[in-house]
């Protein structure tokens, strides 16, 4: 067979499906494209970095061979087996049907992607496509054969590639040709390791079929949640679980770098890191499930990252406890769909955001309520933060959606510090820590005066971004969900309706904040962005908290639509490409699906 060298183009951020092993993931097109892959972690170079640029900067494809000049065939169907990470795409050919299974083992070594290709009927002709580029594609590594093994070396990595299949080198790429009839299993693996070492040991793909579908059956076992939306939940917490990073516990909150926020803007930003905040929501929703183990291993994470310098939290760290994420842009990347900068690292790690010490104590509170063992440090570490609160909470910040603007008094993050302070009250009347409390407890006054006289405003009757502002800002919906107002408060059913106003799209989903198209808006940044999905949950919540529990149902209800055929959300919604938008999967948007579906399975608003 011929080697043509195809253009490759990355598919719509929908097409792709996620695999991992709890420790780094690939993402996986409908064509059986492999365009995104990071060894040994989620944030090492990628070596295949098709996704952001074009077929030079690596990627892996197999499935049926095609002709020269023609598109690669998607497959008619592809599903998860079962409750796991496990992907399974069919394509049917006019030479018959053919299975390919795509997994990464939970690791017990060196990292490996396991690609079984299984004839289904007929006998239809295959093509593996492989090519390696290290570096997010800047460097074309060394591909040669070891005992008996092929073998791509550059500098401090290797990855190793196993088959049966007879392989050749071509255009720096290496490609099998091969047949399958039905019952065939041809099995393909790519297994990373530190060049200096020895190699790998030889992949074991069947057994590792089956010992990961085994693990991934043991863990939603454990999921306490048997209401009517148990399969878009079981998918998301699966999907949270892929990107909690196993050795620490680190959660991050997407697996991609620079999938842009506007096709074509400069809204792209890196999210292979631990924000406290998502994390800190994830455990949330990882406790009201039945998921302790992921709660404890995330409270020794923050432990370890905060250790020796809690007054100087910071937002994000790297999923190790690592401080120091400097930003860089990747100028050699074209960017998806020509967005760009492709940017690496993340330089809002050390913003001010004040409201993540309300979502780090609220976590801690929940694993207390939730019967998390004690831990003595976690609630020295909660007291020393509310020090910290106690001097700091009335400066300005940058805020929860991390604003490249100047700072301002954002009311969410107020807010989250009455939050912060409410919670540690908790712990302290609990018995649990001691600590000023009646001082705490006028604080706590302080700031809800504060806010309700600052962030408010009587005219419109609803809660505004920031002091002096405005404008209107969805993450105002938490303040009934947070308690800081109850939800039959009059200033909440008016923010409430007016973020339906003002924040909406046309097809009814929330938007962040106002922004400006071509001038620089609030956050500091040109262009726009498409409806917040997290907000648009957030959204269902709240109307089913005032009553309003059809409205919710049918909001939560599209919103689940929105999801790709395997049950995955992006970061946004573009309303006008009718597309998802941003990093994916997204954590932020995962979380409160979980959380919408539980507060709705408990009011009873489901169903019709």
């Amino acid at each position: 067979m011929a080697v043509r060298l195809e253009l490759h183009v990355a598919g719509r951020i929908e097409d792709y499906a996620l695999i991992g092993d709890m420790q780094t993931a690939a993402l996986v097109c409908r064509d059986g494209t492999v365009d995104w892959l990071c060894l040994p972690r989620f944030d090492s170079h990628a070596i295949f970095a098709g996704l952001l640029g074009t077929g030079e900067h690596g990627f892996w494809r197999l499935g049926p061979a095609y002709a020269p000049g023609a598109e690669p065939p998607t497959s008619a169907r592809r599903t998860y087996r079962g409750d796991s990470l496990i992907l399974e795409s069919e394509w049917d050919t006019p030479r018959g049907t053919v299975r390919v299974i795509d997994f990464m083992p939970p690791r017990d070594g060196a990292p490996q992607l396991i690609r079984i290709v299984e004839g289904v009927s007929g006998r239809v002709p295959m093509r593996s496509e492989l090519r390696m580029r290290f570096s997010y594609g800047r460097v074309v590594p060394w591909v040669h054969k070891q005992e008996g093994r092929t073998v791509a070396v550059a500098g401090p990595d290797s990855v190793w590639f196993d088959t049966e299949a007879e392989t050749y080198g071509k255009a720096l790429t290496t490609y099998a040709d091969f047949t399958v009839a039905p019952g065939d299993r041809i099995a393909f693996t790519i297994s990373w390791e530190p060049s200096h070492k020895e190699p790998p040991a030889l992949p074991e793909p069947e057994q590792s079929l089956v010992a990961t579908e085994d693990f991934w059956r043991d863990w939603v076992e454990h999921c306490t949640y048997h209401g009517p939306y148990r399969e878009a939940v079981v998918r998301s917490l699966i999907t949270l679980k892929a990107l909690t990073y196993a050795p620490t516990g680190g959660i991050v909150a997407a697996p991609t770098t620079s999938l842009p926020e506007d096709i074509g803007g400069v809204r792209n930003w890196d999210y292979r890191y631990t924000w406290l905040r998502d994390a800190a929501i994830t455990l949330s929703s990882l406790l009201r499930t039945g998921y302790r183990e992921e709660a404890r291993a995330w409270r020794e994470w923050l432990l370890r990252a905060v250790a020796g310098d809690p007054e100087n939290l910071q937002i994000m760290y790297g999923i190790a406890g690592e401080r120091e994420l400097g930003e860089a842009e990747l100028d050699w990347l074209p960017g998806y769909e020509n967005s760009t900068p492709v940017r690496v690292g993340n330089g809002a790690a050390h913003q001010l955001q004040l409201d993540v010490y309300g979502e780090v104590t609220e976590a801690l509170h929940l694993g207390h309520m939730t019967g998390l063992a004690r831990n003595d440090y976690a609630s020295v570490l909660q007291l020393k933060l509310i020090r910290y609160l106690e001097s700091h909470w009335h400066e300005p910040d940058e805020g929860i959606w991390e604003v490249r603007g100047p700072r301002r008094h954002f009311v969410h993050s107020k807010v989250m510090a009455w939050v912060a302070v409410d919670r540690t009250i908790k712990l302290i009347e609990s018995g649990d820590a001691d600590g000023p409390l009646e001082r705490w407890k006028q604080l706590r006054d302080d700031i809800h005066r504060d806010v309700c006289e600052k962030g408010y405003d009587k005219e419109r009757n609803t809660f505004t971004q920031s002091y002096g502002s405005q404008a209107l800002d969805a993450s105002l919906l938490l303040i009934p969900q947070m308690g800081f107002l109850p939800p039959d408060d009059k200033r909440v059913i008016g923010t409430i309706e007016a973020i339906q106003r003002e924040l909406s799209t046309s097809d009814g989903f929330i938007l962040r904040y106002p922004t400006d198209g071509e001038e620089e808006g609030v956050d500091g940044l040109p262009g726009d962005e498409g409806a917040f999905l997290a907000c648009s949950f957030w959204m269902a919540d709240d109307l089913a908290m005032i009553g309003r529990v059809d409205e919710a149902r049918k909001l939560f209800e599209k919103l689940l639509s929105l999801r790709n055929d395997l049950g995955l959300l992006a970061e946004e919604w573009d309303p006008r490409l009718q597309r998802q938008v941003g990093n994916f999967p997204q954590a932020f948007s995962h979380v409160p699906l979980i959380d919408t579906a539980l507060r709705l399975t408990a009011s009873g608003a489901y169903g019709g």
